[in-house]
């Protein structure tokens, strides 16, 4: 589909379309805009982030809170989603949902008493119905609830960002009721009444570890990757920032759906922390590590759940600037799984940050391995030379003054165009195609398809149904000074609300 340069400046002069002419770059980057509905099926980019801010206000429509690319058609499912929702999963399926399972990145306090005079905490995991906009929380009691997804299984995992964060285990979030955590890393729950409730609904998983959960995603046999979510340098100086990590299942799964917590694959594991060698992997001195090494084939290290974050410094565990979003790549097709996270970095610090793409051909492993002159165990795979379990992690996307500071990342299916979504005000959500048959392992472009208007909020949890025709995404955190009682926008459930929208419209080419 990549014309030569000659046809290229033909195309754009006729489009009307000013360049330089000694500059490639732009050339493409205009032809990119031009041909928006060719490769991202929509008909043109917005061009320019949102700079006047328009407060979350009642009686809104989906347009007056974003700025969205034209050919694209946008409308409110609900405004009455819990403060600070962020990522979400469908259920019961990607291809045909009725809800949506939100987590509520809020803190863990009183906002109001049931009828029983049982205390109700903030919201910590949310049920959305696509038909009707209906919003039920299911579980309260997390903090920071960030990172969720819809298992192989067919059961639910939330997990917390924060520096003790934890993932839990749902079993069927139609099904179940208003709950609440009695404490943080326990499964013991209660219902509205301040009654202990039967095991089985919810479950503590501490056998994948703490840590500052964000992204993660899972495979049929149970292996979880995920990130923790810090930055260089907040743990003392010279401390590594967050690590990548895979969870290892004692007892893979078959993908089957589940009947029962206790049949999950996360019950018992181990976990492995990401460690980029400076070395290949048929070199005697593989693996390699120490600062520089970030990207390229490196090893899975052994690391203690109960403190992950120590335990891969200590192990010498790659760190990366706050690991955020991360899923798998639906379009890869060689052996093992394609992971995609976001490093978030600092743009006032010209740290744009970056999407960077990990392809593990072997999950599961072969046993571990155990390093002489260090110390160290790692994941072991007999096939591999010398026995070490190899992934390799590459730059995907790097930001620039424009897009910059990413957070969450969405694959659409079908055409596997990545869409990474900023974490900044006015925050914007940009398009990038695969990359091509050129040379290089990276995006072939990206455009901007988003803005949020309100400069107090941010999009975030944005995710494509199966056929990628339609997308979702939060508002989130605005500005809620006007939605007093009585209003579309006020509180709901005895907390603060969000906006969520349906966005539709795209047309898929393969």
């Amino acid at each position: 589909m990549k014309k030569s340069i000659i046809s290229l400046a033909i195309s754009l002069a006729m489009s009307g379309t000013a360049i330089a002419a000694d500059d490639f770059g732009l050339k493409v980057q205009n032809h990119l805009k031009e041909n928006a509905k060719e490769y991202f099926g929509f008909i043109r980019p917005i061009g320019a982030s949102e700079s006047v801010t328009v407060p979350r206000i009642p009686g809104q429509s989906a347009l007056d809170l974003i700025k969205l690319a034209p050919g694209l058609k946008a409308s409110i499912v609900t405004r009455k989603a819990g403060n600070s929702s962020d990522m979400m999963a469908f259920w019961p399926s990607d291809t045909n949902p009725t809800h949506i399972v939100t987590c509520i990145e809020a803190g863990n306090t009183e906002v109001g008493t049931f009828p029983s005079g049982q205390p109700k905490l903030t919201p910590s995991v949310q049920t959305v119905s696509l038909a009707t906009g209906e919003v039920k929380t299911i579980l309260r009691g997390m903090t920071g609830c960030d990172g969720i997804r819809r298992t192989p299984w067919n059961t639910i995992v939330a997990t917390e960002e924060t520096d003790d964060g934890g993932l839990y285990e749902i079993l069927n979030p139609l099904t179940t009721p208003d709950l609440t955590l009695v404490a943080r890393g326990a499964s013991d729950v209660v219902d509205t009444n301040g009654a202990a409730v039967a095991p089985g609904m919810v479950e503590y998983r501490g056998a994948v570890g703490k840590l500052a959960w964000e992204g993660l995603d899972l495979t049929e046999q149970g292996v979880v990757y995920y990130g923790d979510e810090e930055r260089p340098g907040s743990g003392g100086p010279d401390f590594d920032g967050g690590s990548m990590f895979k969870f290892v299942p004692e007892l893979p799964s078959s993908g089957a759906p589940i009947t029962d917590l206790s049949q999950s694959p996360l019950v018992a594991g181990s976990v492995y922390a990401f460690q980029a060698s400076c070395q290949a992997r048929t070199s005697s001195s593989f693996p390699q590590f120490g600062q520089g090494c970030e990207i390229g084939e490196g090893a899975w290290v052994k690391v203690d759940p109960d403190n992950l974050r120590l335990s891969a410094f200590f192990s010498s565990a790659t760190g990366y600037y706050r690991p955020e979003d991360g899923h798998f790549d639906p379009m890869y097709t060689g052996a093992g799984v394609k992971f995609c996270w976001t490093n978030t970095g600092n743009s006032g610090a010209q740290n744009y940050g970056e999407v960077v793409c990990l392809i593990d051909t072997n999950p599961v492993g072969v046993g571990e391995k155990t390093v002489d002159a260090t110390g160290l165990t790692y994941l072991a795979d007999t096939a591999e030379v010398k026995g070490f379990a190899v992934a390799a992690a590459n730059r995907a996307v790097e930001g620039d003054a424009d897009l910059n500071q990413p957070d969450n990342l969405a694959f659409q299916p079908v055409t596997g165009n990545m869409y990474v979504i900023e974490d900044n005000p006015f925050g914007d959500v940009w398009a990038c195609l695969p990359d091509g048959k050129d040379r290089d392992i990276k995006t072939d472009g990206c455009v901007k398809m988003l803005s949020v208007r309100d400069s107090s909020a941010e999009p975030t949890g944005f995710e494509f149904t199966g056929d990628g025709k339609t997308a979702y995404v939060h508002i989130q955190h605005s500005n809620d000074a006007a939605c007093v009682d009585g209003t579309d926008c006020a509180k709901n459930d005895d907390y603060a609300t969000d906006d969520l929208i349906k966005i539709t419209g795209f047309k898929i080419k393969k």
